[in-house]
């Protein structure tokens, strides 16, 4: 990716490095800003990124951002995520944002995409307790009124960036078809019966029940068209899964820097561990897994800017797919070869495991990602 970076990329890069490695490039320093490891977004860092323009990276010059694409917006996502930047908000807000900047009407671009360049940050309420990857089973219901308006009841779960969020990006029953009846709505954070509970998780505080109890929303609260919600969702793919793939790519390579920097220097029987041929085998192949997965989001990134309204099932999936896994592969890797204390909370390497084991469950599957990809070639 590296060497297919444009001048000006390669600049950005080389900023949003130097900011990690002097905000949060000591263990010390992520520790403060994270609650020792349980907060996954620190407000006031991330508002330090709004100020240098970067949250704006890939929206358009009208509504504040830099009017970047997809492939600038993954630069970010992976730059951030290897320094380790407590910047959780920004993955579900920029796919949000996406969302309100092709399906919005004026007002509520106007209303959320400037919020979002100045640090604002955006949640996603589509998973339910029984509707996890078949999002088409949801029950939350949106009932219109005799005056236009929406009353919306039910309950969401396990919702990013909720407790944190201003804005929620819903998505309710409006009708009975299961994938032609769900609509998309724009829900402010603290509008009256919305109530945001934590999830405690073994990751720290970053998911939400979200309650919904006689939640009263202007007809004009609507993002798109009524009822064409699932196609709106479809449309969005290829933002989501390249924005997990390329967090979960830039944790792999910290993992990997991080067991790399291990095996050089601890010794055991007279030399470095690295130097053994079990770890050396064991190191290559991550790079080169790393390496591919490196190409592949890149690749995958590049030809959605060259044709933004174009699906790529395919490819997006795949993306997800292989960088996700190979970050849970690099972080077990990393802890068989750090031993013992790979184990302990001394190091990041327990942290980085936690991290990657769920990226293969979030935005969809391992499981579901196989299954669309199969599902592109016929079967």
């Amino acid at each position: 990716m590296g060497s297919r970076l444009t001048e000006e990329q390669s600049a950005f890069v080389a900023a949003v490095r130097d900011f990690a490695k002097r905000e949060c490039g000591t263990r010390q320093q992520r520790d403060a800003l994270t609650g020792g490891g349980r907060e996954a977004h620190h407000p006031g860092l991330y508002g330090r990124l709004a100020e240098l323009g970067w949250l704006g990276v890939c929206l358009p010059e009208e509504y504040g951002g830099s009017g970047g694409g997809l492939a600038d917006a993954c630069v970010f996502l992976e730059e951030t995520s290897y320094g380790m930047v407590p910047a959780g908000g920004f993955v579900t807000t920029v796919i949000a944002a996406k969302a309100y900047e092709r399906f919005g009407t004026d007002r509520q671009r106007r209303e959320v995409l400037p919020g979002v360049v100045r640090g604002d940050v955006l949640s996603i309420a589509m998973s339910e307790p029984e509707a996890g990857s078949d999002v088409g089973a949801l029950r939350c219901r949106a009932r219109q009124t005799a005056d236009g308006a929406w009353v919306v009841e039910g309950q969401k779960t396990w919702i990013s960036n909720a407790h944190c969020a201003k804005g929620i990006l819903l998505v309710a029953r409006t009708g009975e078809d299961k994938h032609g009846g769900l609509t998309m709505f724009h829900l402010p954070a603290r509008t009256p019966g919305v109530e945001v509970r934590g999830i405690e998780t073994m990751g720290g505080r970053e998911v939400n029940d979200v309650f919904l109890t006689d939640v009263r929303l202007p007809a004009d609260a609507v993002v798109g068209q009524v009822n064409d919600g699932w196609r709106q969702l479809m449309a969005g793919l290829n933002y989501e899964r390249l924005f997990l793939a390329s967090n979960m790519l830039g944790l792999a390579r910290r993992v990997f820097d991080d067991a790399l920097g291990y095996v050089r220097e601890r010794e055991q029987f007279g030399r470095p561990v690295g130097s053994f041929q079990a770890l050396r085998h064991r190191v290559a192949d991550l790079a080169t897994e790393i390496e591919c997965t490196r190409l592949l989001v890149r690749e995958v990134a590049l030809d959605c800017d060259a044709e933004p309204d174009r699906l790529f099932p395919r490819e997006a999936s795949m993306a997800k797919l292989k960088a996700t896994e190979v970050a849970k592969r690099a972080a077990l890797e990393g802890m068989q070869m750090m031993g013992g204390y790979g184990y302990t909370t001394e190091f990041d390497m327990e942290r980085h495991l936690r991290a990657a084991v769920v990226s293969t469950v979030y935005g969809g599957t391992s499981e579901i990602q196989r299954d669309v990809i199969g599902k592109t070639y016929g079967l």
